[in-house]
């Protein structure tokens, strides 16, 4: 048999109009009490019939999250964040949530028509088309780790130029003046933006960064370590090298242990994303953090302010970023 809203009140302790007011409107239900509500309804696996609730007000409250990046999963770790943090928004809210990879969603025809999706959060490379497929079915588009030149829409990202001037200030602040950067060949967005920052950082400073000290390879370990094995082989080797992810930069270091290189005696090296990989590399690698949970709760936040109409719903939303600074440097 199904819970019903009697079953969470019983549970819960809340009279059935709260419970009622909670999933409809929760902005007007007091925090402790939302809690009671949807803890309640979690441990039961209650939900809302939501399909009269549409009926009734003529939608749907289905929004979907989809990962943009090649070869992608929902378990991605850096998505995985994202996704935590609009799972634990939209449970506040009166919305269900659809989770796919861009690539599954894509592979099913007429797929918004459906699930019948009011509004869609994008994670990552998503292409100019998918966007403005999406608007031309009056689908609200929210971009979460992107930005799109020319088109004007809701985006949340990280503070890149911050998380990067962190990096290199913080590897000058060690002595260090020659200093490298390998970069992956992931999102366009992401990799321009973090280039860029370098460049512009080490000029702050007064550093020249040799052509030759900055590497393009693809985002793998191996491929990483391939690149680094070249920077770090050259005779005017760099003495810290900046990874443009945690990834790359697990590679350089690798790279630097097979060429018997101490780290960071002989080579400092950072990364950025600041994933689980950085805990488990010996030394521990300093890195970058970036708040994927704080951007996708932001980014359901501005998914619900385009479906609510509100005209002054911000265009960019910058989460900062942090360093954390570990045995690699």
């Amino acid at each position: 048999m199904n819970p019903t809203i009697y079953d969470v009140s019983r549970l819960s302790g809340v009279s059935t109009a709260t419970i009622s007011r909670a999933f409809s409107n929760p902005e007007l239900v007091r925090e402790s009490t939302r809690q009671k509500v949807f803890e309640a309804a979690e441990v039961l696996h209650y939900y809302p019939n939501a399909i009269a609730r549409a009926m009734a007000r003529q939608r749907t409250d289905k929004i979907a999250f989809l990962i943009c990046k090649k070869d992608a999963t929902i378990l991605d770790e850096f998505y995985a964040g994202i996704c935590e943090g609009i799972m634990r928004e939209t449970n506040k809210s009166v919305h269900q949530l659809v989770i796919s990879t861009a690539a599954d969603w894509g592979a099913m025809p007429s797929t918004a028509q459906n699930k019948q999706v009011e509004g869609v959060i994008l994670g990552g490379n998503a292409p100019a088309d998918m966007v403005t497929d999406f608007q031309s079915r009056n689908v609200a588009v929210v971009l979460v780790n992107n930005r799109i030149a020319g088109m004007e829409l809701p985006c949340v990202i990280s503070d890149e130029y911050e998380g990067v001037r962190l990096a290199v200030e913080h590897l000058i602040s060690r002595g260090h003046r020659n200093i490298a950067m390998i970069a992956g060949r992931f999102s366009p967005y992401i990799v321009g933006e973090r280039y860029s920052a370098f460049l512009s950082v080490t000029r702050e400073h007064g550093i020249r960064v040799d052509a030759q000290h900055i590497k393009m390879c693809e985002a793998s370990v191996e491929s990483a370590a391939q690149a680094a094995a070249e920077l770090l082989g050259q005779k005017d080797r760099p003495t810290a090298v900046f990874g443009a992810n945690d990834v790359i930069a697990a590679g350089v270091m690798k790279a630097a242990r097979r060429l018997g290189l101490r780290i960071p005696e002989d080579v400092a090296v950072v990364g950025f994303d600041d994933s689980s990989v950085c805990t488990m590399l010996e030394p521990e690698l300093t890195s970058v953090h970036i708040n994927c949970r704080r951007m996708g709760e932001l980014s359901v936040e501005r998914l619900q302010a385009l479906l609510s109409g509100e005209e002054a719903c911000p265009m960019t939303t910058v989460v900062p970023a942090e360093l954390k600074v570990r045995g690699s440097t």
